[in-house]
């Protein structure tokens, strides 16, 4: 299935210029069941799995986003490279989560190589920006994470913007957050979020709370590890 530009799906402004660039402000128009990509991603091994399985329209003034699944979803992949360099995926997460009416969603590699950046990512992303942050392994299982976001977002008339995958893909966030914290294992992490429903709430818990649940030595982790 080849891809096509998503050009004629936008609206122009009266200067000609088009409004895709402002996701801020205008939404990208995403036809039910296909998905917008930056242009930069064309001849990758991600693009051959999505193409081979749903709609993919190319635009190349999507700023800093990736992909749209929907009109009002917009995710960036971050690679195991970008992930080495934090300083390019913060400023552009950064730009994603200024945008009120995109829902901001990452995607990042989770590999042997990128393993020990990932809660410096977890941080960044989920506590003080709170975006949803997934991990995949490669290009090819991104592509598949896609297509699955895009089916279920064709499913859900009433809201096309992830409502199921939204808590659920949440809580494995923060868990997955939890878990990087030292001597605090998967048992310990599940705990909390029994009573912390957000790593805000976590960071906010008194540390007597905290101890109660995990003990104190886990319970001082905690606070080091979120500088809280």
């Amino acid at each position: 299935m080849a891809g096509v530009s998503v050009s004629k799906l936008q609206k122009h402004d009266k200067t000609g210029k088009n409004s895709v660039q402002d996701f801020t402000e205008t939404p990208v128009r995403v036809p039910y069941g296909h998905i917008v990509v930056s242009g930069r991603w064309r001849n990758t091994d991600l693009m051959e799995t999505l193409q081979s399985s749903i709609p993919v329209h190319f635009e190349d003034s999507l700023g800093v986003v990736d992909f749209h699944t929907s009109s009002y979803t917009g995710i960036i992949y971050i690679s195991e490279a970008d992930l080495i360099s934090s300083t390019s995926y913060r400023r552009k997460l950064a730009k994603l989560r200024k945008a009120n009416k995109v829902r901001g969603v990452v995607i990042a590699e989770k590999t042997t190589v990128s393993q020990q950046y990932l809660c410096d990512l977890q941080k960044f992303a989920n506590l003080e920006l709170g975006l949803v942050l997934l991990f995949v392994e490669n290009e090819q299982e991104g592509a598949k994470l896609l297509i699955q976001m895009v089916h279920v977002e064709t499913r859900s008339e009433s809201n096309p913007i992830m409502k199921k995958p939204k808590s659920i893909n949440m809580d494995e966030a923060i868990l997955n957050t939890l878990t990087c914290v030292p001597k605090l294992g998967d048992v310990k992490a599940k705990l909390i979020l029994q009573k912390y429903k957000s790593l805000k709430d976590i960071c906010n818990a008194p540390l007597e709370d905290l101890s109660e649940i995990v003990g104190q030595a886990c319970a001082k982790n905690i606070k080091i590890f979120f500088g809280s």
